[in-house]
């Protein structure tokens, strides 16, 4: 993708943002609640074959996504599983943290 595409890509996308060749978003949830929406979020990536890396903490849970296939480059897919992201992580009430 290119810079412009990735900055437009994520406008539409509020609460994630870029660290290097990677988006980003920690969500507050409590510690059970995290790991209800990460067995939710693995499930969905199973399905459609695109990982995020997972850190859980004690009151939030970090996603941090990119595409280790294409040299840890942006791609379509991360945009798709950010959305997907957002609305798991709705559905299990986090909040932006």
């Amino acid at each position: 993708m290119t810079e412009p595409e990735i900055t437009a890509r994520l406008a539409r996308l509020p609460g994630w943002r870029r660290e290097g060749h990677s988006i980003t978003r920690t969500f507050g949830i409590r510690y059970h609640g995290g790991v209800a929406m990460i067995v939710h979020v693995a499930d969905v990536e199973r399905l459609i074959g695109h990982h995020a890396d997972i850190d859980l903490r004690w009151g939030h849970v970090r996603f941090a996504i990119t595409t280790h296939d294409a040299g840890n480059r942006l791609t379509d897919a991360d945009f798709d599983l950010a959305a997907r992201i957002d609305a798991i992580a709705a559905a299990h009430g986090a909040e932006p943290a």
